[in-house]
């Protein structure tokens, strides 16, 4: 079981982003809390006053130097967060986020320093079934899912040949305060952006796909227990453990929003994945996790 963290030298990196920011926050308190951000898509407004901001990039070895330098613990989550993107630009999301996370290993592991890497449910794919445990086949659909599958192969491997501590955790849909909206927005920020608009609420498909919406606030409590765990070297999911269908989010966001609103139906998106629901025995088992905020509350505060 995980320990309270304090007195920590601790590198969130990605930290003006959505979850990293979050991790600074809840880190700053109790430790000495450095960010490093090349604010590609992060905002200095996100980072606590209290964290060192450095800018800088996690592929410039002299930025990565300098900001790693003493730390305890390196909360990895930069990224080209977008499988989109990815397929649009597969060179550049692979030189991010899977060269630049075998960079940040190779510098923790030269400050002897532990690494929480966020990776992603997309490593599982079009699953066969539902929930999804930890020993599921990776057989990731896009360039994104296969770099943070290749970041999971990774630091397991630098923990088992390098002997370097290192949790991966396999975020679901997370939504929260701080999600960016935009072109790449998730379906919770693009629900309430068309809402706000006054609609209509477009869902792609039939609505009855499934996803594990997890709040950034349970995200994070994953990462403070992961910091602490001796369970090292191996992956945990994070999510709910409970799917709902995309349909009934646009809804419970046009009924907080816009009531009198449309939620109409669009073509499917092509390799649209059909469910994906976390099973999260292993993470509450090892690691004491437990989701404490529900759909609607966390919704509530988000649309508030």
């Amino acid at each position: 079981m995980s320990q309270a963290m304090t007195g920590q030298t601790v590198l969130v990196t990605g930290g003006a982003g959505f979850i990293g920011s979050h991790i600074a926050d809840a880190l700053c308190p109790d430790n000495d809390v450095r960010i490093l951000d090349n604010f590609t898509t992060g905002d200095r407004a996100n980072c606590p006053g209290a964290a060192t901001v450095l800018e800088g990039d996690i592929r410039d070895d002299a930025a990565l130097a300098e900001a790693i330098e003493g730390v305890d613990v390196v909360f990895h989550e930069a990224a080209i967060v977008s499988v989109a993107r990815s397929v649009e630009d597969p060179t550049a999301s692979h030189s991010v986020n899977t060269e630049g996370t075998l960079a940040v290993l190779e510098a923790a592991r030269l400050q002897d320093a532990r690494v929480v890497f966020a990776s992603s449910a997309a490593i599982y794919g079009a699953p066969a079934s539902v929930p999804l445990a930890e020993t599921a086949p990776g057989q990731p659909s896009s360039p994104y899912g296969l770099e943070k599958l290749s970041g999971d192969h990774y630091c397991r491997l630098y923990a088992d040949l390098y002997d370097l501590p290192t949790v991966t955790l396999r975020y679901f849909n997370v939504y929260g305060p701080r999600q960016s909206g935009g072109e790449y927005a998730g379906a919770i920020t693009a629900f309430a952006e068309q809402a706000r608009a006054g609609g209509p609420v477009t869902v792609h498909g039939d609505g009855e796909q499934t996803r594990d919406f997890v709040n950034v606030a349970d995200v994070v409590q994953a990462n403070l227990l992961a910091a602490t765990t001796d369970a090292t070297g191996e992956a945990f999911n994070v999510g709910t453990g409970n799917g709902v269908s995309i349909r009934r989010v646009a809804e419970l966001i046009r009924d907080e929003v816009a009531p009198d609103a449309a939620v109409i139906h669009v073509d499917p998106r092509e390799g649209d994945i059909r469910h994906s629901v976390a099973d999260i025995d292993k993470i509450v088992d090892r690691l004491g996790y437990e989701p404490r905020v529900t759909l609607a509350d966390g919704l509530r505060e988000y649309l508030s």
